[in-house]
């Protein structure tokens, strides 16, 4: 059900497999585009505010971070930090595009 190469730790495939299918079919669609984008400012409390407005109207959310922004190894560490300063979790992440769930 969960494509290792698409999840950087053990925990997020742990995290993946409470969320229910339907979910991560939304979260795994092309048609599903990002609605908030993190961009040259970084994570700023802006971001995160959108982010909690979005998360109370619908169900997932999917952020975008500019390329380059983040190093690779980072990225598990912002999608961390988003979901826990979110009251969200991660349902997806790959590359710089992360979904969160609201909990």
């Amino acid at each position: 059900m969960v494509d290792r190469s698409t999840t950087g730790s053990i925990e997020e495939v742990k995290i993946m497999r409470d969320v229910p299918p339907h979910i991560l079919r939304q979260a795994k669609s092309r048609e599903f585009r990002p609605s908030v984008r993190v961009g040259k400012a970084g994570l700023t409390e802006t971001v995160l505010e959108e982010i909690r407005q979005q998360l109370k109207s619908r169900d997932l959310v999917k952020v975008k971070v500019n390329k380059g922004l983040f190093e690779r190894e980072q990225r598990g560490e912002v999608w961390t930090y988003l979901a826990e300063n979110t009251a969200s979790t991660v349902v997806l992440q790959r590359g710089n595009i992360g979904v969160l769930w609201r909990r």
